[in-house]
């Protein structure tokens, strides 16, 4: 078990040869990867830090204890971990990605008693009952099957530990007056995000995922933000239709042409302080392992 103490060179030897083929076989992330998609990820883990404690708080996680974030990205929570767990706990790191393993280990060298690994989230290879908290954020809105996902968080997590998500649902989204652009936009977002098997609604069925893996004490808190103008999330669909912009035009599902005039007008409409703009719901959902 992950318990106490930093990560020696030796375990992450042990990770990396039980890892295996498998740390090859990436989770398919709808977003892309390249450096634009990375700048987006570390200034998310800045602007939903609030809603990162208020889920760890849900956990109290204790001095000590052990800790995974599973598909960290450049960043993550891996500092709030480490600063929950302290000195004497241990803080693990999971992503797909090489590029973004590369750059949250350098966050980690920072924090000390954090390591991070790079592997497949639905297939994680570690020992089971390892960890008294899994946690993800922003991960199961992204992948095909995320069943598949919380199943293995489960299997990580020890009697009377817990697991926690944080993921978005695009229910409830408002923005007020409404707009034939982002009307628009908001639809090849879907559309697109469809097609590579992901879900914009899965906030919603996370206390489901948690009960159907056999947690208990399950709670839930929904978070409805209002951004203002200038704010970073206020644009996060135009954002994302960015990141997905060459699926959208390989699909055929809108040209080049269209989508430089909507992001324009959307942007424009955006910016108008008299547009109120709540983009989607976040859930917050925990649950513990019994014990």
């Amino acid at each position: 078990m992950f318990t106490g103490g930093p990560v020696s060179p030796c375990m992450t030897e042990h990770l990396n040869v039980a890892l295996g083929t498998e740390r090859r076989t990436s989770v398919v992330y709808a977003l892309g990867r390249d450096a634009a998609e990375t700048d987006r990820l570390k200034q998310q883990a800045l602007e939903l830090r609030d809603h990162a404690v208020a889920l760890l708080d849900h956990v109290g996680l204790t001095r000590g204890a052990s800790a995974i974030d599973l598909g960290c990205g450049p960043l993550g929570i891996l500092d709030l971990l480490a600063e929950r767990v302290g000195p004497g706990g241990r803080v693990l790191g999971m992503d797909s990605d090489p590029a973004h393993v590369a750059l949250a280990r350098q966050h980690a060298h920072e924090l000390g008693n954090v390591e991070v690994v790079e592997g497949d989230a639905r297939r994680t290879n570690l020992p089971a009952a390892a960890f008294d908290l899994v946690h993800a954020r922003t991960l199961l809105v992204n992948v095909q099957d995320p069943e598949v996902v919380v199943a293995e968080m489960a299997r990580l997590v020890r009697p009377g530990g817990h697991v926690a998500l944080h993921e978005p649902d695009l229910a409830g989204a408002v923005i007020h007056p409404s707009y034939p652009s982002y009307e628009r936009l908001y639809e090849l977002f879907l559309a697109a995000f469809a097609r590579q098997g992901a879900d914009l609604f899965v906030g919603r069925r996370l206390p489901g995922f948690l009960r159907s893996v056999g947690l208990v004490d399950v709670g839930v808190e929904v978070r409805a933000d209002v951004y203002p103008p200038g704010h970073t999330r206020r644009t996060i669909v135009p954002d994302l239709v960015r990141s997905l912009r060459p699926k959208i035009v390989e699909q055929g599902l809108s040209s080049k042409a269209e989508l430089d005039r909507l992001d324009r007008e959307a942007r424009e409409h955006l910016a108008d302080p008299d547009t109120l703009a709540v983009p989607h719901l976040y859930f917050l959902v925990w649950g513990r392992r019994p014990s």
